[in-house]
């Protein structure tokens, strides 16, 4: 009998730049590619993605059979290399329906499926260094951009039984978005609002302090200016909901680029 492995841990992955893909200068790229020897070892039987880049007005997955998923490249102007990279990931589609299950059951009244849409880069991009193979089939689960933080962070709670089933649950945003600040420093320097931001959501995970964090807009400090839409910010709550309430978090990963792009990363380690 094939012993399946649940899994304890859920992760969010700042992806920061699409140019993640091909600049090898950025330490985040890096680790990345260790993911699997540093981080997490186990091989999951299949991986859900909440990627910044899909928003919809409900919640929807990509409840595709395909057995290679399409890349989309939704960014533009950026080094033509980047339009030829491919991630041939199988469809999960029976994670798409257990997903949509698994939320109705919590009380979501309306879950959608997409049966036509493949990966965005908010997806591929970090699998694709973090799982090079594309062996592994994937399904995407998108945010909703007019809702709050709580919802995210219930929709990870009504998700935390598939990891169970050896499903990783990998929310992928940024820790801090705010492009119209971005700026080449050739000194590293880190713009004092960002670090602000940044610094009090490491403190606020690491001491278990998820609810605030879920109010982050009231108690956070320049959190509007770090992230003027939230969404590269929701994919951390579903993540956060999905480990459960009394989670470890801990901060895997931290580099910056461009004066005010955090690529902090965490995982959430579910409470025994």
């Amino acid at each position: 009998a094939i012993v399946k492995m649940g899994l304890k841990e859920t992760f969010f992955i700042s992806h920061g730049s699409p140019t993640l893909s091909i600049d090898e200068t950025l330490p985040a790229r890096h680790f990345l590619q260790s993911f699997r020897e540093k981080v997490f070892s186990q091989r999951p039987s299949s991986i859900l993605v909440i990627s910044a880049h899909w928003e919809t007005a409900h919640p929807t997955v990509n409840a595709l059979s395909a057995t290679t998923l399409d890349t989309i490249y939704d960014f533009y102007g950026f080094p033509k290399p980047m339009y030829k990279l491919k991630y041939p990931a199988p469809g999960a589609p029976q994670l798409a329906m257990r997903v949509k299950e698994a939320l109705m059951s919590s009380g979501f009244k309306r879950v959608d499926e997409d049966k036509k849409r493949g990966l965005d880069h908010g997806a591929w991009v970090p699998l694709m260094l973090m799982y090079p193979e594309a062996d592994i089939p994937v399904c995407q689960l998108s945010i909703q951009t007019d809702r709050d933080a709580t919802h995210h962070y219930n929709l990870g709670k009504a998700l935390a039984p598939l990891k169970d089933d050896g499903v990783l649950i990998i929310g992928s945003g940024s820790a801090t978005h705010n492009l119209r600040a971005l700026r080449q420093s050739n000194d590293g320097s880190v713009a004092s609002w960002a670090l602000e931001f940044d610094t009090w959501l490491k403190e606020s995970l690491l001491n278990g302090r998820y609810e605030d964090v879920n109010q982050y807009e009231e108690k956070a400090p320049n959190g509007k200016v770090a992230h003027p839409r939230p969404e590269h910010f929701y994919p951390l709550h579903v993540a956060m909901g999905a480990a459960g309430e009394n989670a470890k978090a801990e901060l895997i990963h931290h580099s910056w680029s461009l004066n005010a792009l955090s690529y902090a990363s965490y995982k959430f380690t579910t409470a025994v």
